[in-house]
């Protein structure tokens, strides 16, 4: 006889691994939480606070392992990953509840890194093995690593994209004052050839918004609306920001949310395009890797930072017709939060 706990891993998990003509009849998602940037050499409390929260959903928004390379064989982050499923909550978490996984540069293989990655095949590899993909996944046999699910019944689907902001993009342009505010390590650069997705996935993305879903949740590793920093960001390539932007008002798609990490810190923000709705992002980094020092000008941002240890959550209430995004410490407390009504992301239900 199944337990309630195993029943409940056995729905969730179904929920992300099935096809996607199943995964909709699956029940609606209501509590998702996401985070990224865990060190699998420090310790990792916040999985006790994470599986307190009892998500349906985690979703993995890179920098999962810290396993930086340089050689063929990848040594290092084939031991970062052997580490990181000796680490008990991550592992529990990994068992007990349906999960995504997409990566950002420290489980790329290269800080910072992008196309020029000369070992991001053995990377890849590495990466779909830990996340169990199965040999027909269809990561397997083409470029990167970009995914979407949609889960839930009609009426209550929510699109789960998972953008690979490593593979395909190009170099950052370096700053000329190293350490500035506002300039700490990049550029903007409007450069017309410069890309962050490449022109198959930016295809593929188009194609994903117009398929039927009322949330959507786009997971970026690298924060999109953030502005004031001169780390990485969407910002650091402006036209293509501006290209996803208009890539989600030409496919009509509503209920867009996004969600991000890498930073070491947690953040809200929103920014209301002309003739689309506002976009909201939450930023949750790090798991266990917290830049306490952080500052940031933050035009966009909604409240401070919150630099300490934090995961994300995505409360959705289908009922009330409103969703919470919030930020939660590695006791479980909520530190950052923002209640958005559906009506004012289009969503109609």
């Amino acid at each position: 006889m199944f337990t309630r706990r195993t029943l409940a891993h056995l729905v969730a998990a179904a929920a992300v691994t099935s096809t996607p003509a199943l995964a909709q009849n699956r029940p609606p998602l209501s509590r998702i939480a996401f985070g990224s940037c865990a060190n699998q050499n420090m310790d990792q409390p916040i999985w006790d606070a994470v599986l307190s929260y009892r998500p349906d959903l985690f979703i993995f928004c890179g920098d999962n392992v810290y396993g930086d390379f340089n050689s063929a064989d990848a040594a290092n982050l084939k031991r970062a990953y052997e580490e990181a499923g000796k680490v008990t909550g991550y592992a529990r978490l990994r068992d007990t509840v349906g999960h995504l996984a997409v990566w950002d540069d420290h489980d790329y293989g290269l800080n910072d890194g992008g196309i020029e990655f000369a070992h991001k095949a053995a990377s890849k590899e590495l990466f779909l093995d830990f996340w169990n993909a199965p040999a027909t996944d269809i990561r397997r046999k083409r470029d990167g690593i970009y995914d979407s699910r949609i889960i839930g019944p009609p009426g209550m689907r929510v699109q789960v994209i998972l953008l690979d902001v490593r593979w395909f993009r190009s170099p950052l342009k370096i700053t000329d004052q190293r350490g500035a505010p506002g300039k700490e390590r990049y550029l903007p650069d409007p450069d017309p050839a410069k890309t962050m997705l490449g022109p198959v996935q930016w295809a593929w993305l188009a194609e994903e918004l117009r398929k039927p879903a009322e949330l959507r949740l786009i997971v970026s590793s690298t924060q999109v609306l953030a502005e004031g920093h001169g780390w990485e960001r969407w910002g650091n390539m402006p036209l293509e920001k501006q290209k996803l932007i208009d890539t989600i008002r030409a496919s009509g798609a509503k209920g867009v949310v996004l969600l991000s990490g890498d930073r070491h810190i947690g953040a809200l923000y929103r920014e209301t395009p002309a003739d689309l709705y506002p976009l909201y992002e939450t930023t949750s980094s790090g798991l266990n890797m917290v830049y306490w020092a952080a500052k940031e000008a933050g035009p966009n941002r909604l409240g401070a930072l919150y630099a300490a240890a934090n995961f994300g959550v995505v409360d959705v209430d289908w009922w009330e017709r409103k969703l919470v995004l919030a930020l939660r410490d590695d006791g479980g407390n909520t530190r950052r939060a923002v209640e958005i009504a559906f009506d004012t992301l289009d969503i109609a239900t």
